[in-house]
């Protein structure tokens, strides 16, 4: 088994994120699942398809959830959503290095999974400088 992975995010985000990192490991990861926020929908909406996307992916190892933007709607539904799955954690902040991590690194328990995908966010967000003459 694996954990699951939520990503709820301002649309089209989700989907452009997966589909970049589905290209970089060379197929489509199994076990993940996208919400995507369109800004007029109500929230009762989003959170009753995030709960059903959570039971889905939730094979007894629990669910991440990556959202976009903390205190946004996406980390809202999510937060919401925590609140009725007991075996869920959140990360916001999402970028290609946090979803790579929690991709690679699914096979692990959630707070294993949880931790990679925050290392990856902390790790692939860098100051590149270059040497001069």
């Amino acid at each position: 088994m694996s954990v699951g992975l939520l990503l709820i995010t301002h649309r089209p985000l989700a989907a452009d994120l997966l589909h970049i990192a589905t290209e970089i490991l060379g197929g489509q990861p199994a076990g993940v699942e996208i919400l995507e926020v369109v800004n007029d929908t109500p929230c009762e909406m989003l959170v009753a398809e995030g709960l059903h996307m959570a039971e889905r992916l939730d094979q007894g190892d629990g669910v991440l959830v990556l959202t976009d933007l903390y205190g946004s709607t996406p980390a809202n539904v999510a937060l919401a959503l925590s609140r009725r799955h007991p075996h869920m954690r959140i990360v916001a902040g999402v970028n290609l290095p946090v979803l790579l991590r929690a991709l690679n690194y699914a096979s692990l328990d959630l707070d294993a999974v949880t931790e990679k995908a925050l290392q990856g966010g902390r790790d692939g967000v860098r100051l590149c400088e270059v040497e001069r003459d």
